[in-house]
């Protein structure tokens, strides 16, 4: 499987400070607004960024979740693989709420689709905005857009976008080719 590196931990560093700064501007002082990770991938994501707000910000404590959408999915029962879900841990209200999904990769949509169904589980939010580090922008089954995204890739369907999570607060994107890839 080739492999090349779209983002190095530097440049996704820098894009990580861009997307606080943004979050920041439209959610200071945090007090009607939450974040909620994407299980299992969005979740360390939602962990940097919630550290990068609280250490550069000198936010206290910013309201988070965390949410598994997998029993949502319309693909579901399609899977010949056996589903693990991971815990939800959604101790936080969203009601009334603006509520900020994570996710790492916006591929078909499918994902933000499923959690914004999830999410109706635990109240009714007064907004609901999607923050994504890549946007593969030409491979949308759905009409859902982030409302932040760190880049946009054009991959073609034989790539599949991942992070590589080997500094806990700045991944190195790498875009796989392989005719096998398993879509994300």
């Amino acid at each position: 499987m080739a492999q090349k590196i779209f983002l190095n931990s530097r440049e996704s560093d820098f894009t990580l400070n861009r997307i606080c700064c943004q979050l920041n501007e439209t959610h200071f002082p945090w007090n009607n607004s939450v974040i909620v990770g994407l299980q299992p991938r969005g979740s360390q994501l939602a962990s940097a960024i919630i550290y990068r707000l609280e250490r550069d910000f000198n936010i206290n404590k910013v309201p988070s979740g965390l949410l598994d959408s997998t029993f949502h999915r319309d693909d579901f029962r399609r899977r010949n693989e056996p589903i693990s879900a991971k815990p939800n841990d959604m101790s936080v209200l969203i009601e009334g709420k603006q509520v900020i999904l994570i996710d790492d990769v916006l591929y078909t949509g499918r994902s933000a689709r499923a959690a914004l169904d999830a999410l109706g589980d635990y109240g009714r939010p007064l907004k609901v905005e999607l923050c994504v580090l890549i946007d593969r922008r030409f491979s949308r089954e759905l009409p859902i857009q982030p409302d932040y995204s760190g880049h946009r890739v054009d991959a073609i369907a034989d790539e599949r976008v991942t992070l590589d999570w080997s500094d806990d607060f700045s991944p190195k994107v790498l875009i796989e080719n392989s005719s096998h890839a398993e879509k994300h």
